[in-house]
C-alpha cells in the first residue's frame, strides 16, 4: 500500500467535509448564486465556521482512526466510548440518527444494542441515513488486505449508531472500494460489490452496478439517504479526472455536501494520492497534520 494514497484517504475526506460544510443544505443553483463553483475553502456559510472547518464527518474518522491506532486494532466498545465523548463535547454539526443513539450510549446501552433501538424504531425514509458511511474510510486502511475482517469490522462500526443493513452494507462497500483502490485495482466498486453481493440490499447493490460498469444513472441525487449518497458520492470519486474535481464536482451538487463531498474525496483520496490534493485546501484544515500521522500509523498497523 503506497502511504500517500493511503494518506489520501482520510486528507480527501477531510478536503471534502470542509470545502462543503459551508454549503450544506443549499441547493446547486443556490451554490452557482453565491460563488459561482465552489472551489476554496470558504468561512461562514450553513454553521457560520470559519474557513476549512472540518464537521461531524473528520471528527468521527477521527475518532475511528485514533481507537484504531491506539487499541492497536478495531474495538467497537472503544469506538462507541470515544464517539460519545465527541458528542459530549457539543459538536455544532450531528446527525439525528448519531445523535440519539449516542444518547442511548451515555444511558447505558451497549455498543451493539443503541444504533438497533433506534433503527428499529425509526420509521422507512428516516432510518437509512450516511451517517456511518462518512466516518468509516479510515478502516479500510489497516484491513485493506483481509477483506473478511474488513466487511465485519465496517458493519460492526456502522451498527454503533446506523444498524439498518444499508448502512453497514454501504460501509462495507465503500471500505472494499477505498481497499481496491489502494490495491490498484482495476475494477474497485464492482470486486467490491461481487463480494457482498449474496448478503447485501438488493437496494443498495442495485444502485450502484451500474456505476460499477462505468455508466452514469440518469439522475445522481444529493440526500442524506444512504443510498443516494454512495451513488452520487462513488461516482464523482471514481471518474472523475483528479482528486480536485471529484471533490469540487460533489459539493456544488448541493445537497448535504459535506458527506457526499467527503465521501468523494476518500475515494478520489485513494486514487490519485494526499499529494495531488490542492495545499491551499490542506493548509486551511488545522487537523491536516493530525490526520497525515495517524493514516502513517495505519498502515504501519496493517
Amino acid at each position: 500500500m503506497d502511504v500517500d494514497n493511503a494518506r489520501g484517504v482520510l486528507l480527501g475526506l477531510a478536503c471534502g467535509d470542509a470545502l462543503g460544510r459551508p454549503v450544506e443544505f443549499a441547493s446547486a443553483s443556490e451554490i452557482t448564486t453565491e460563488y459561482g463553483r465552489l472551489e476554496e475553502m470558504v468561512g461562514h456559510g450553513t454553521w457560520n465556521q470559519p474557513a476549512g472547518t472540518i464537521t461531524d464527518d473528520t471528527e468521527q474518522a477521527l475518532c475511528i482512526a485514533r481507537s484504531l491506532v491506539e487499541q492497536q486494532g478495531f474495538d467497537p466498545a472503544d469506538v462507541a466510548d470515544r464517539f460519545v465523548a465527541w458528542y459530549d463535547s457539543d459538536p455544532f454539526d450531528i446527525g439525528r440518527m448519531t445523535m440519539r443513539s449516542l444518547s442511548r450510549l451515555k444511558q447505558g446501552d451497549k455498543w451493539d444494542e443503541a444504533g438497533q433501538y433506534v433503527w428499529e424504531q425509526s420509521r422507512e425514509g428516516q432510518n437509512a441515513g450516511n451517517g456511518s458511511v462518512m466516518r468509516c474510510p479510515p478502516l479500510a486502511l489497516p484491513y485493506a488486505s483481509d477483506w473478511e475482517q474488513l466487511v465485519a469490522v465496517s458493519r460492526e462500526s456502522s451498527q454503533i449508531t446506523h444498524a439498518d443493513p444499508r448502512c453497514t452494507y454501504g460501509c462495507a462497500i465503500l471500505n472494499l472500494t477505498v481497499a481496491g483502490l489502494l490495491d490498484d485495482t482495476g475494477t474497485p466498486l464492482r470486486d467490491a460489490l461481487d463480494y457482498v453481493d449474496a448478503s447485501a440490499p438488493d437496494e443498495l447493490v442495485a444502485a450502484l452496478r451500474p456505476l460499477a460498469r462505468g455508466n452514469t444513472p440518469d439522475s445522481l441525487e444529493t440526500s442524506g439517504y444512504v443510498v443516494h449518497s454512495l451513488q452520487t458520492a462513488l461516482h464523482d470519486g471514481l471518474y472523475c479526472d483528479s482528486v480536485e474535481e471529484a471533490i469540487v464536482t460533489a459539493v456544488n451538487r448541493g445537497g448535504d455536501t459535506d458527506t457526499i463531498g467527503a465521501i468523494a474525496g476518500a475515494a478520489a483520496g485513494a486514487r490519485f494520492g494526499a499529494s495531488a490534493l490542492p495545499e491551499r485546501w490542506l493548509d486551511a484544515i488545522d487537523e491536516a497534520g493530525e490526520l497525515e500521522g495517524v493514516a502513517d500509523q495505519l498502515v504501519e498497523l496493517a
